[in-house]
């Protein structure tokens, strides 16, 4: 009988062990709902590139801006071949619907956070200004009539850019678009006046003389962007915000391979060359498992929330 109980374990157990030690046996498509050269096209592409050496495998990185791509990733078969890979929007959306984390977070599954850093307030020439101080004053003047960029809707600089308003007491027009690059561009050639980007995306723009940092939205000085204040720092306290990046497959994943997918971006995150070209895009590698991200996903969309609601962001009519 023990024998037997054994056989009908081992029956049971060895095809998710075979499936994982067999994963990937194919091409990889990781799905960015942002255009190519965004932050998080970039981190993707990072990571993607040492899964796809580490694995022999070709890694493909998708873009499909907007709730397109979320939706393609949600629809694909849940093996492990078709992945999500997003940014604080992931947490953002739901909050501003008014989701709970049971109703928002039950399509995809955790598998491990990449790393995380500030945003940057950015400025053209065409602002016409060169403080945090000034951009306010030039904002009260238009009387609601000045505009800034973002990434998207429900996307973090969307976010931290209304918690500025909100704590300076501004009144701005939001102009979204489909990716960072656009939104430096944007900015760049006044058509906005300004926009919080990621600082990895920001940095190119800040040392060819594009665009001007007047801030950095973390609690501490950003050290790539030697200089530059705090938004506390520079007189507006309570706005803020520090992204982060990670990646998601879809909810009914086969244990096995979620684990194997977590193990191995883990690996290929504590590289030295991974860590690294992450220290020189000004962002903070981030270590968890599974289990720690899905509960740090959660405890993002609580505090979020609370800045969703402070800053009376509401849902897309």
């Amino acid at each position: 009988m023990i024998r037997i109980l054994v056989a009908l374990c081992l029956a049971v157990l060895l095809p998710a062990g075979a499936l994982a030690q067999d994963y990937p046996a194919k091409q990889v498509t990781v799905v960015v709902p942002y255009t190519k050269g965004s932050a998080t096209d970039n981190f993707a592409r990072l990571v993607g590139e040492q899964l796809s050496a580490l694995w022999k495998q070709p890694v493909v990185v998708e873009n499909v801006p907007g709730p397109a791509g979320i939706e393609a990733a949600a629809k694909a078969a849940p093996d492990g071949y078709t992945l999500l890979v997003d940014s604080p929007s992931y947490v953002i959306g739901p909050a501003i619907a008014g989701k709970t984390p049971e109703e928002a977070f039950k399509t995809f599954a955790e598998i491990a956070p990449f790393c995380r850093q500030p945003l940057a307030l950015l400025v053209g020439p065409s602002a016409g200004v060169k403080t945090v101080s000034e951009l306010v004053a030039a904002a009260k003047a238009k009387g609601g009539e000045m505009k800034y960029g973002s990434a998207g809707f429900g996307s973090g600089p969307h976010l931290t850019a209304e918690s500025f308003a909100a704590a300076a007491g501004l009144k701005i027009r939001h102009v979204p678009f489909k990716g960072g690059p656009e939104a430096n561009a944007a900015t760049a050639s006044g058509e906005v006046s300004f926009w919080f980007a990621p600082v990895s995306i920001a940095l190119k723009e800040v040392k060819e003389g594009r665009l001007a940092p007047l801030a950095v939205s973390s609690a501490t000085p950003s050290a790539v962007l030697p200089g530059v204040p705090t938004m506390a720092e520079a007189g507006v306290k309570g706005a803020e915000f520090v992204a982060w990046w990670g990646l998601w497959a879809p909810a009914a994943i086969p244990a096995a391979v979620k684990g194997k997918l977590a193990k191995d971006t883990a690996a290929v995150l504590a590289t030295p060359e991974v860590r690294e070209k992450f220290q020189k895009a000004g962002a903070e590698p981030l270590t968890m498992t599974p289990d720690e991200f899905s509960r740090f996903v959660r405890t993002e969309m609580a505090d979020i929330a609370k800045i969703v609601k402070a800053a009376g962001i509401k849902p897309q009519q």
